[in-house]
């Protein structure tokens, strides 16, 4: 691409792909993403690396699986020194700017003080007079970004940059934001107090990038393009979306997942089984939930999408209105999904199941991509790092060395064009007792799992005949060859996402 472009990187959290209207969902509405799609390429068969929010997010920044860039679980750091997109763009004449949730650094307490983090969660709402270094001297640059605005946890249990800005608009308001922080167990539960609309998260999101907009077109940044990461804390649980959209979808009109009567079965899962009888850390991952309680999760979780989804029409109207459609890449995706009642099961957590693993996937590039078109090749996060830097027309000599993903670019123009023959995917969860690692391996037919505390057991999908994964195919007979064949690429993948540090320094 001659000209530079503008990139507006929209991001969500816990969005799964079916829960958007133009991926299929015939109750939900959301015009504006569709709307997105329809100007530009949607995305079928898009994976996360690693179906947790740390880990992925790393990835997108890293262009590497979380063995090399080492945020294997949430709770950790992403080591500053490790080069990001934003250091390359930044270094190539963009201007790089994150709005919103970033959770490079860990949320909750440490287990020591000296570990300190940027985006503790507490330490920007603590009483007035009680000063904090992080919150009193943010660090900037911030992981290769030049300017942050930041919001640090989900729901109405939010901080950050957005706590100060809630100060200023709606002290009382503010006061009770800050009351729900302090308190951690808050973040795991499945609903929290509403705020009203206008002082919402995802509105100071909105509205904060409408003005990174309009300072751009002021020419505040000169004749730099901007590469702008614009992220919402939702639908992620607690759902708080604002009173206004809560009755828009009544949760006894909201149909349960055909695979909810499952959880019977996984019961007897020797993975999961376990988890089930005795849930861990707060029953914030893997919970089972009635059908009353899951109807009112999905409910409140389409208002908040919804939300979103109007919140995003806005800022895409802005870039109209500020004459930088022809000019911006836009891109939609989220982080990682959610079960929503899938084999009976809320939240994400360490198990095979699509829910947590397949997310939306959107590009609109002006110019480029062809207006409306789908591809159902399959793509990772760990390619789109690689992706938007080739696209930009950066040199591979200037990308962040030993980026582990692939270019599917060509994609973007000829959506038949397929650039991976699997999705090679890492999940560590490490958090109170829970410690698992699984690996899984997705092709176009077949979905493999296998865990390290279960050796003889894993899960074997049929992708094509089988999309609710009902039918575990591992001890099939019939299909014990497809196993062999697929632990053996598997175990291929796995070798090629080491990666190759440290580097050898010296001859024979």
């Amino acid at each position: 691409m001659e000209e530079k472009k503008n990139v507006l990187f929209i991001i969500s959290d816990a969005h799964r792909a079916d829960h958007l209207s133009c991926y299929g969902n015939s109750t939900l509405k959301t015009p504006n993403l569709d709307r997105l799609a329809e100007d530009g390429i949607r995305f079928t068969n898009y994976f996360c690396t690693n179906p947790i929010c740390m880990p992925n997010r790393a990835t997108l920044m890293t262009g590497k699986y979380p063995n090399v860039h080492r945020v294997r679980s949430n709770g950790m750091k992403l080591d500053a020194s490790i080069p990001t997109i934003t250091d390359t763009l930044t270094k190539k004449g963009w201007h790089t700017a994150a709005i919103g949730k970033l959770h490079h650094q860990f949320w909750m307490a440490p287990f020591k003080f000296k570990y300190t983090s940027a985006e503790n969660l507490t330490s920007w709402v603590k009483p007035k007079g009680r000063k904090d270094p992080v919150k009193d001297k943010f660090p900037i640059p911030y992981f290769g970004y030049e300017e942050v605005e930041l919001t640090i946890g989900n729901g109405s249990i939010v901080s950050g940059h957005y706590t100060q800005w809630l100060e200023e608009k709606a002290p009382k308001e503010a006061e009770k934001v800050k009351k729900r922080c302090l308190n951690y167990d808050n973040l795991f539960s499945l609903f929290c107090d509403d705020i009203p609309r206008e002082y919402y998260s995802s509105t100071y999101i909105k509205e904060r990038t409408i003005a990174f907009l309009e300072r751009f077109v002021r020419g505040n940044y000169g004749k730099k393009p901007f590469y702008l990461h614009c992220s919402f804390p939702d639908p992620h649980y607690p759902v708080a979306p604002p009173k206004e959209y809560k009755k828009m979808y009544p949760p006894e009109e909201i149909e349960l997942p055909e695979s909810f009567n499952d959880i019977e079965n996984l019961y007897s899962h020797p993975f999961l089984g376990d988890h089930l009888k005795k849930p861990p850390f707060k029953k914030a991952f893997l919970r089972e939930a009635t059908e009353e309680v899951t109807r009112k999760f999905i409910a409140l979780t389409y208002a908040s999408v919804a939300y979103m989804d109007h919140c995003i029409g806005e800022i895409l109207a802005s870039l109209e209105k500020l004459g930088l459609v022809d000019t911006t890449i836009v891109i939609y995706s989220s982080d990682h999904g959610d079960l929503m009642g899938d084999h009976g099961l809320l939240f994400k957590g360490p198990c095979p199941f699509n829910g947590v693993l397949k997310l939306p996937f959107i590009w609109r590039v002006p110019h480029f991509t062809t207006p409306g078109t789908v591809s159902d090749s399959l793509i990772s996060s760990i390619d789109y790092p690689k992706t938007l830097l080739n696209l930009l027309g950066i040199k591979e000599r200037y990308h962040p060395p030993d980026m582990q993903g692939k270019d599917f670019s060509p994609i973007l123009k000829n959506p038949e064009m397929e650039v991976r023959d699997c999705c090679y995917i890492e999940n560590d969860e490490e958090i109170g007792p829970l410690k698992s690692r699984l690996r899984h391996l997705i092709t176009k037919e077949y979905k493999l799992t296998v865990y390290q505390s279960n050796p003889e057991h894993g899960d074997l999908y049929d992708r094509i005949n089988d999309p609710l994964e009902l039918h575990n195919l591992w001890y099939d007979s019939k299909f014990k060859e497809n196993r062999f064949q697929l632990l053996a690429k598997l175990l291929n993948e796995s070798l090629k996402a080491l990666g190759h540090k440290p580097k050898r320094i010296a001859g024979t």
